[in-house]
């Protein structure tokens, strides 16, 4: 039996992109079903675990950035969003929502899959602590949650590599230039939106951060010992 790189659910209502992304994907040693709308993306998550979603924002019907707001607390699945628009307030509202990476339309094939390799490569095991507690929170990294006064929250592979990064060196700044590279993310205000996201599931009082918190001039920090 043949072995696939990873399983992708395609969720795109243009016929001629869905089955041109689909063969490219499956010639790169990808399985990939598809969805023509988010309708239909429901239906199958709730059956298979996949490895990634390649979804587009304007669908009939609810969104993509709807159906990434509905399901980032139980989904453990990347996302990336692709948008016909590659507004900098849409993709910063992607990754308000949830989302792991945004594409603007049209993309090279190519690029989509240099994406999709590098968050799958985020989500393979590392050799690093994967449950660590500090306060009243606990992160679990293997299983993607944050649980805080017995709430639990889920994080994104952007957000685990960035707590990845920084529980592996608490107490050291890290600039926005040094996450972004890590994150694949060049635009600073996009970084920031990521950290205030972790912020408002780490943090008691997210306008006065305790553990993670911004040095002026330096970047951000973890504190948690």
């Amino acid at each position: 039996m043949k072995k696939f790189e990873a399983h992708i659910l395609l969720v795109d209502d243009d016929d001629r992109i869905r089955d041109l992304v689909k063969q490219y994907l499956n010639e790169k040693n990808y399985l990939v079903t598809t969805a023509t709308d988010a309708e239909d993306a429901q239906k199958k998550v709730k059956i298979i675990k996949f490895d990634l979603i390649v979804l587009d924002i304007m669908m009939p019907g609810q969104n993509g950035l709807d159906f990434t707001r509905e399901n980032k607390n139980h989904l453990y699945t990347p996302i990336i969003l692709l948008t016909a628009k590659g507004e900098p307030e849409e993709r910063i509202e992607g990754l308000e929502v949830g989302a792991d990476d945004y594409l603007s339309k049209p993309f090279e094939p190519k690029e989509l899959v240099l994406r999709i390799k590098n968050i799958l490569n985020k989500t393979k095991s590392k050799n690093i602590k994967r449950l660590i507690e500090f306060g009243n929170v606990k992160v679990d990294l293997s299983k993607h949650l944050i649980l805080k006064n017995k709430k639990e929250f889920k994080i994104n592979s952007t957000e685990k590599t960035i707590l990845e990064l920084m529980i592996n060196s608490p107490g050291k700044s890290f600039s926005r230039d040094e996450i972004g590279k890590i994150i694949k993310i060049d635009k600073e205000r996009s970084i920031d939106v990521v950290i205030t996201r972790l912020r408002k599931k780490i943090e008691e009082d997210p306008k006065n951060p305790k553990y993670l918190q911004t040095l002026r001039g330096e970047g951000y920090v973890l504190w948690i010992e």
